[in-house]
């Protein structure tokens, strides 16, 4: 049984952090190249960057909880634990707490798209904020990748 439940903590990291890399660097990007209403193609990513939420936190809770049984409260002094838990924090905050403003800003700019409304510097700002953490959080998930030797 330990074997695959570190095979499944190997798999939840890389598709977690594959994910983040993929849509950020790659599926983002090409929407917004590729489609020419920008609307849309921004509504696809906010799809993508939801379901990578939605894995973040089935796999960063999974990882915390895998990391503790194995190592018990040692866990907790390893730097692994903590880079899962801010990752699980930044995910959180991005799906319950960034993602839903952004979403209020589009609504409320309606019928127009929000860039061409006068929600156009609050939703710039949050987009920003946005974009910061999912960078920090990708980062910290490469950190984890890198040095990731299935222990």
């Amino acid at each position: 049984m330990k074997n695959f439940a570190e095979s499944l903590a190997a798999v939840l990291l890389v598709t977690w952090v594959g994910g983040l890399w993929a849509i950020g660097g790659i599926a983002a990007p090409t929407l917004f190249a590729e489609i020419a209403d920008r609307q849309l193609a921004g509504n696809v990513a906010g799809e993508f960057f939801r379901w990578i939420a939605w894995v973040g936190i089935v796999a960063g809770a999974y990882l915390l909880i895998y990391r503790l049984g194995r190592y018990g409260f040692q866990a907790l002094k390893q730097a692994y634990f903590w880079i899962v838990l801010t990752m699980l924090l930044l995910v959180a905050g991005q799906l319950f707490g960034i993602q839903p403003v952004i979403h209020a800003l589009k609504q409320q700019a309606l019928p127009q798209a929000v860039m061409e409304s006068a929600f156009r510097d609050r939703f710039a700002i949050w987009h920003g904020v946005s974009s910061a953490v999912y960078l920090v959080e990708s980062v910290l998930g490469l950190i984890l990748v890198w040095r990731y030797r299935g222990n």
